[in-house]
C-alpha cells in the first residue's frame, strides 16, 4: 500500500489464530482457504505451530507458523519473552508484506501479534464469537484480552447480530468499523446419509464443551420426561470437567457420556451416527456445532437463546424450543411423532466460507477507505 492508495488492488490478507486445537485452528483455516478464491485478495495463513491443523494428513499451507505454548508454564515463558521474539515476528510479517490482517478468533498470545501489527502499522481486523465468557468457559483474562486487542483494532466482525449488540451495548465498537457477517458451514467428511437412515431409535447427539452454559442440566431433566421404551439413543460427546450431571446422564437407560477431548478426524463420524444434534444451551453467541450439523444434514433441536435463533430460524431441519425440560422434551419427542422431511434443502447450504469472505474482503475494504 501507499500514502497516495491505502488500498491496494490486490488485499493481501494475513489470517491468524495461534490457539492449538478445537474450532479456531478450523476456522482460521477455512476462513483462509475462502480468502484465497476471492477475486483481488492474496491470502496468507498463521497457526500456531502447535495446532492440530498442522499435525493433520493434509496440513494446510502456512505462510507463518509461530511456535506457542503446550501448557500453562509455556504460556507464561512466552508472555515474558515477548521483548525477545517481538522484533523476529515483525521481520517475519515485513517479509510476507500483508496490507491487513484478521484475527479469526481471539487466543491468549495475540497480544504478542497485535504488537507486532501495530509497529509495522498494519491494520487489523478482530473476529469476535463471544461478547461474553460463557460460565466455566475459557481461561482467567481471557475476555480482558480480548477487549485489550479489540481496542487496537482497525475494525470488528461478527457472527450473529447477538454478539454485535452485545458490543454496542458496552460501548466495545465505538468508531471502529463493524463488519456484519454469519457462521459459514463446516464440513467433516463425505455427506452421512440422512437421519433415520439406520432403521433404529432415534440417535440423538450432544457435541461440543460439557460446560455449564451448554445445558447438560436442562437435557437431563428434558430426557427424565420422556417415554422409557427404547425410542431414543442418546450420546453426550465432549471434554468437560466431571459434575454430578454428567453422573445422572450416565445413570439413564440409553444415555452414554464419552467425556473427552475429540479430534477433527473423529467429528464427522460422530456427526454421520446421529440423526440429530441436540443444543440445549441455556445462552450462546452462535454455534459451530450447529454449522457443521447443517452441513451434514443432521436434524436439529436447540432452545432459544443468544444467536442460535437467528442462525437456525431459516434452518428448515431445526426445531427451536424455549429453555425449559417440558418444552425440549416436547421438541425431542416431535422427532418420532412427527419428523422433519429429510430432504429439505438448507437455505444456509447456499453460504459457503467463499461467500462470507467475499463480503469480509468488502468489509474490509470499506472501513479502510473511511
Amino acid at each position: 500500500m501507499t500514502a497516495a492508495d491505502p488500498i491496494a488492488p490486490t488485499l493481501r490478507v494475513l489470517v491468524w489464530h495461534w490457539g492449538r486445537r478445537g474450532g479456531g485452528p478450523r476456522f482460521a483455516v477455512e476462513l483462509a482457504a475462502g480468502l484465497a478464491v476471492v477475486p483481488g485478495v492474496a491470502s496468507l495463513l498463521s497457526l500456531s505451530a502447535q495446532s492440530e491443523q498442522l499435525r493433520s494428513a493434509s496440513p494446510p499451507a502456512c505462510a507463518l507458523p509461530w511456535s506457542t505454548y503446550n501448557g500453562m508454564a509455556g504460556y507464561v515463558w512466552r508472555i515474558l519473552t515477548i521483548p525477545a521474539t517481538l522484533p523476529s515476528l515483525r521481520r517475519r510479517l515485513r517479509a510476507l508484506a500483508p496490507d491487513v490482517a484478521v484475527c479469526a478468533m481471539p487466543a491468549l498470545l495475540d497480544m504478542l501479534m497485535a504488537l507486532a501489527l501495530r509497529g509495522l502499522k498494519i491494520p487489523y481486523f478482530v473476529i469476535v464469537h463471544d461478547a461474553d465468557a460463557h460460565p466455566g468457559d475459557g481461561l482467567p483474562m481471557q475476555m480482558a484480552l480480548q477487549r485489550h486487542l479489540v481496542r487496537g483494532a482497525a475494525g470488528i466482525v461478527t457472527l450473529s447480530d447477538h454478539v454485535a449488540r452485545r458490543l454496542a451495548e458496552r460501548g466495545e465498537i465505538g468508531a471502529r468499523g463493524l463488519v456484519g457477517l454469519y457462521h459459514p458451514p463446516f464440513a467433516f467428511g463425505p455427506q452421512p446419509p440422512p437421519p433415520r437412515a439406520h432403521g433404529g431409535p432415534v440417535r440423538l447427539l450432544f457435541f461440543g464443551r460439557l460446560l455449564p452454559y451448554k445445558g447438560l442440566g436442562l437435557l437431563a431433566e428434558a430426557l427424565l420426561l420422556l417415554p422409557q421404551d427404547g425410542a431414543f439413543d442418546v450420546r453426550i460427546v465432549g471434554q468437560g470437567p466431571e459434575t454430578p450431571i454428567l453422573q445422572t446422564l450416565r445413570d439413564m437407560a440409553n444415555v452414554s457420556v464419552d467425556n473427552r477431548w475429540v479430534p477433527d478426524a473423529e467429528v464427522g463420524e460422530w456427526l454421520a451416527w446421529s440423526d440429530a444434534v441436540v443444543l440445549s444451551h441455556t445462552e450462546a453467541s452462535q454455534s459451530g456445532v450447529a454449522a457443521a450439523a447443517m452441513t451434514a444434514r443432521r436434524w436439529l433441536v436447540a432452545t432459544r437463546v443468544g444467536g442460535l435463533v437467528e442462525q437456525l430460524s431459516r434452518e428448515p431441519l431445526a426445531r427451536l424450543c424455549m429453555p425449559d425440560p417440558a418444552s425440549l422434551a416436547a421438541a425431542i419427542r416431535s422427532l418420532v411423532d412427527d419428523p422433519l422431511p429429510v430432504c429439505a434443502a438448507s437455505e444456509n447450504a447456499a453460504l459457503s466460507w467463499h461467500d462470507m469472505a467475499a463480503s469480509l474482503t468488502a468489509g474490509i475494504r470499506r472501513v479502510l477507505r473511511r
